[in-house]
C-alpha cells in the first residue's frame, strides 16, 4: 500500500483540527483494517507525532494535544480522498483524455465534476445522435464536462455559467479541446436571474448537469429554458433528487413541458429527465 502525508496547520484552532485530522486517520484505519487490506499498517499506525508535541491514538481514543501550534502529520492513501475534494480528475470520452482542475475552495461548487455531469456525458457517448451536428448549450456548466464532451461528439457548443467562473471555465475547455474542436465551441457568461437578449432561439439541444438545487433561482431557470427553446428543441436534465423542493421545480416544469424520465443511474443515485417544449 502506498500511502501519503497530509499536513494539517494546527494555529488557533488547532484542538478542533487536530481533532478532525485523527478522526479522518481512524476512519482510514479502521475501513482497510475491517477488510485486511492493510494489516501491517493499522499494527504501526499508532502514534502521531508533530513538530513540537505528540499525541497518542490508542483503542479509539485521541489523546490532548500538548501544543496549540503544531503540524499534525497523517497518512492518507490518494484512492480514499473523496471526488469533489482531489485537486485534479481525469476521464475519458470519445477517445480523448479530459484533465479537469477543480478548485472547491476557491470556486465551490461550480469548479469540481459533480455526478450528474458523468451521468449527462456518458449518455451522450452512447447516444451521440443527440448533439451531432447539431447546436447545443449548456446552462450552469461548471467544469464543461458535458460540453466538452458534447463537442467532441460533433455538436456546435456554446458553453454558459456565471460572470465570477468564466475565466476557469473557460481555461477548462481550451485546455481540453484540440484546437479545431475550439472552432465550433463558445464559452460565454449567463445569468438565469437576468434578462437574456435572444431575439431567436438558435439551440436544437439544451443541457444541465446538477443545475436544479438552489430553490431561489428555480423560477428564472424556468424562464430561462422556455427563452431559450423553441418549437422542436430538446432538454436534457441530469440531476440529484436531494429535497423535495428539486420535485416541485419538476413539477413546474411540467406546466410548460413534457417531462420523461429517462434513465436512472443507481451506482450515483441521480436521475435524467428528457424534456420537449408544450
Amino acid at each position: 500500500m502506498h500511502f501519503k502525508r497530509l499536513f494539517i496547520q494546527i494555529s488557533s484552532h488547532g484542538p478542533v483540527r487536530f481533532t478532525l485530522a485523527i478522526s479522518f486517520l481512524l476512519y482510514v484505519r479502521s475501513e482497510h483494517c475491517q477488510s485486511n487490506q492493510m494489516t501491517d499498517h493499522c499494527h504501526n499506525v499508532e502514534k502521531v507525532e508533530t513538530s513540537e508535541g505528540q499525541a497518542q491514538v490508542e483503542n479509539g481514543r485521541i489523546g490532548q494535544l500538548e501544543t496549540d501550534n503544531s503540524l499534525a502529520v497523517v497518512l492518507y492513501r490518494e484512492e480514499d480522498v473523496l471526488p469533489l475534494n482531489k485537486r485534479q480528475r481525469s476521464f475519458r470520452y470519445c477517445q480523448h483524455d479530459i484533465n479537469i482542475v477543480q478548485n472547491w475552495s476557491g470556486l465551490g461548487v461550480a469548479a469540481v465534476v459533480w455526478d450528474a455531469a458523468e451521468v449527462l456525458a456518458e449518455y451522450l457517448e452512447t447516444n451521440p445522435g443527440i448533439v451531432k451536428d447539431k447546436s447545443v448549450i449548456e446552462l450552469g456548466a461548471g467544469t464543461g464536462l458535458v460540453g466538452i464532451v458534447a463537442a467532441l461528439l460533433g455538436a456546435r457548443v456554446t458553453i454558459t455559467d456565471r460572470e465570477e467562473v468564466i475565466d476557469y471555465l473557460r481555461k477548462t475547455v481550451e485546455t481540453n479541446l484540440p484546437t479545431d474542436y475550439l472552432e465550433d465551441t463558445d464559452v460565454v457568461a449567463l445569468d438565469w436571474t437576468k434578462d437574456i437578449n435572444i431575439d431567436k432561439p438558435l439551440f436544437d439541444v439544451i443541457l444541465g448537469a446538477d443545475i436544479v438545487y438552489i430553490e431561489e433561482v428555480f423560477e428564472d431557470l424556468l424562464k430561462t429554458l422556455i427563452v431559450l427553446c423553441r418549437p422542436n428543441t430538446v432538454i436534457y436534465l441530469s440531476c440529484r433528487i436531494r429535497y423535495k423542493r428539486d420535485n416541485n421545480f419538476l413539477d413546474k416544469l411540467e406546466e410548460s413541458f413534457v417531462v420523461t424520465k429517462i434513465l436512472y443511474d443507481k451506482t450515483k443515485d441521480v436521475n435524467l429527465f428528457k424534456v420537449i417544449k408544450r
